[in-house]
């Protein structure tokens, strides 16, 4: 068993952590759809430091021998989550960004064939005025 001192000071931290990630999402340095998934196991953990009998009783329901292996568990469970959402987003920006560069290169070439145009209508004007 946790002892209060312990809890007391856990429970500090996991506040300071929650305060650094509102202001992040703030300054906008973290967008919230990601910044949900931190809060929401902020919020988990912050339950069982306020409650460490919940803890027990969770990890008895699930069938883990001992509550530790069930935040060891967790903790896996939400680093999965994690990888693939950030895979997910990686996925689709890496999409948007050939897209982006599709566009760049036609707007270019558009640009050089507008750009062609003017010097072929410059010189044709300059032939007839000579």
């Amino acid at each position: 068993m946790m002892t209060v001192k312990l809890q007391i000071v856990i429970g500090i931290a996991i506040l300071i952590v929650f305060a650094i990630l509102v202001n992040m999402i703030r300054r906008r340095s973290l967008e919230l759809k990601y910044a949900l998934s931190w809060m929401a196991v902020l919020c988990a953990l912050l339950l069982f430091d306020c409650v460490p009998k919940l803890l027990i009783v969770v990890s008895d329901f699930l069938g883990i021998y001992a509550p530790v292996n069930m935040i060891f568990f967790l903790g896996f469970c939400f680093s999965l989550v994690i990888i693939f959402s950030l895979t997910v987003a990686l996925s689709r920006m890496s999409n948007s960004i050939r897209t982006l560069d599709q566009m760049v290169a036609l707007n270019e070439k558009r640009l050089q064939e507008l750009e062609a145009e003017l010097e072929r209508a410059k010189a044709g004007k300059e032939q007839e005025e000579e």
